[in-house]
């Protein structure tokens, strides 16, 4: 046979392509070296975070006495008890207005006890009960607002119901501005010691205010001092005009 030139090569047959399966290889997560040491740190700080907190929170504690922790414990319990009354009696109130057989009377009897109660924590009627009263001095004019205003967030943490500073009430849109020596409360310029009346179950308030770091301490650092005395019987006779609203109007009784 004659020399029948160069021989072009077999046809490669390439295997049919499944598109689906090559999406899945390309959405696959690949786990390189420099993601699983970032994951690994990343594990390790919030470990490291969680000790931390929890190791604090232990601090605090143990820094305490024995007699501090009870104290602390039946103030959380003597809360409880009173949220407990306080929503028995809302309970009972509503059973009054649902199946009592005359509800307009208890309608308006529990109206003019809400009112009441709201008078008081707004600061509109004036109010009486034991408490506290508490002569922060600042003989050298370095106790700062915000010293006050954090000894005014203890008072109601530990169940406040009326507050009044060098006869001014204090209520909840209430604020501590200015600087150090010449604090000012809603535009009035205190002037020291600093007379505060609360009224609230006076074991609770004194335990709070003595916590150590709290209150008492940080009138201390402020080159302060406070002095607390309990109380049977206060008068707040002091009240604040409700200012009316600008924006918000009654939701409109619905008709039957």
């Amino acid at each position: 046979m004659g020399d029948e030139g160069p021989q072009r090569p077999d046809r490669v047959v390439r295997a049919p392509v499944d598109g689906a399966a090559a999406v899945r290889r390309l959405l696959r997560p690949r786990r390189t070296r420099s993601q699983l040491i970032i994951g690994a740190l990343c594990a390790l700080l919030g470990f490291g975070v969680v000790t931390q907190v929890h190791q604090a929170s232990e601090a605090n504690l143990s820094g305490l006495t024995q007699d501090e922790l009870v104290r602390i414990l039946d103030e959380a319990t003597d809360r409880a008890d009173a949220l407990s009354v306080e929503a028995a009696d809302l309970q009972r109130e509503r059973a009054e207005l649902e199946s009592g057989s005359d509800t307009r009377e208890a309608a308006l009897a529990a109206a003019e006890r809400n009112a009441a109660a709201q008078g008081i924590l707004t600061g509109r009627l004036p109010a009486v009960g034991p408490g506290v009263k508490i002569v922060v001095s600042d003989p050298d004019g370095q106790v700062r607002p915000l010293t006050l205003l954090n000894l005014l967030e203890e008072l109601r943490n530990a169940g406040a119901e009326a507050v009044s500073v060098n006869d001014h009430r204090v209520v909840a849109s209430s604020s501590f501005v200015g600087s150090a020596g010449e604090v000012v409360l809603d535009g009035q310029l205190l002037v020291a010691p600093y007379v505060w009346y609360a009224i609230g179950d006076p074991g609770t308030i004194v335990t709070a205010l003595g916590i150590p770091g709290g209150a008492d301490a940080a009138v201390r650092r402020d080159g302060g001092r406070s002095t607390v005395t309990k109380s049977d019987n206060l008068t707040i006779t002091t009240v604040v005009d409700a200012a009316p609203p600008r924006y918000a109007t009654p939701v409109p009784a619905s008709t039957p």
